[in-house]
């Protein structure tokens, strides 16, 4: 995962909070609804951005790959 996709995912998980503390849904229809509409705000912040920037900004690297020790590492892989 890259920064920017780390942020797009912080972006919606924000949005989802932000939205459902102002709203305060009771069901479990009204939450799905709510983390739709957070999801929609950062899926649209991202597509906006890889527009700008002309390529995609979603990868298959693992975040924290490039944080872990050699051997915490190893053990992600093996997974």
């Amino acid at each position: 995962m890259t920064d920017l996709e780390l942020i797009f995912t912080m972006l919606g998980e924000k949005v989802t909070t932000e939205i459902s503390q102002q709203e305060k849904p009771e069901t479990f229809s009204g939450n799905k609804q709510v983390a739709q509409r957070g999801g929609k705000v950062a899926g649209n912040a991202r597509k906006d951005t890889e527009k700008e920037l002309g390529r995609s900004v979603i990868s298959k690297e693992n975040y924290l790959s490039d944080q872990l020790p050699e051997n915490e590492l190893d053990k992600l892989e093996d997974k």
